[in-house]
């Protein structure tokens, strides 16, 4: 538990050091990301140059079902020459469930997360794109680390 507080204060006191860059494009974006684990995205900027983006991730296959929330503290940087084009950086956490079909079994299980993407805004459309990694260290009900999902999220921005 000492390490889990350590790391977190670690993500939490470099994230802040480094929100002074510039804004990214827009405000609020609302819409889908698409990977491994598919489900609905919502952004909304919190301080210059940083975004908060909540995940409701769903998964199901013959044997189980998934549920997951995830909430990330994004920190976004312009690349030069690129309008519109943002590189992030960022952690948070998720919290899900998961039910085996077959036995009625169910366990919920927490996170911590980091995200690493690309974000494109176009210009004159209402339209964003990102592209981005999320790895996952889970720490219930057993700990392990999941190398990540990559994900296309495809936004309504306003």
């Amino acid at each position: 538990m000492k390490k889990l507080f350590t790391i977190l204060g670690c993500i939490a006191l470099f994230t802040v050091a480094t929100t002074t860059v510039k804004a990214q494009n827009y405000k609020n974006a609302i819409g889908g990301r698409f990977g491994s684990y598919n489900g609905v995205s919502f952004k909304t900027g919190l301080s210059k140059g940083a975004m908060l983006e909540l995940i409701g991730n769903f998964r199901s296959n013959n044997s189980f079902s998934w549920v997951q929330l995830t909430g990330l503290y994004e920190v976004y940087n312009p690349i030069k020459g690129a309008d519109g084009l943002n590189w992030y950086y960022g952690g948070g956490a998720s919290v899900g469930s998961v039910k085996n079909k077959f036995s009625d079994q169910s366990d919920i299980y927490l996170g911590v997360n980091g995200v690493l993407g690309l974000d494109y805004k176009f210009k004159g459309a209402p339209i964003n794109l990102s592209l981005d990694w999320i790895p996952t260290l889970r720490l219930t009900p057993d700990t392990d680390f999941y190398s990540g999902d990559v994900g296309l999220g495809v936004r309504f921005t306003f």
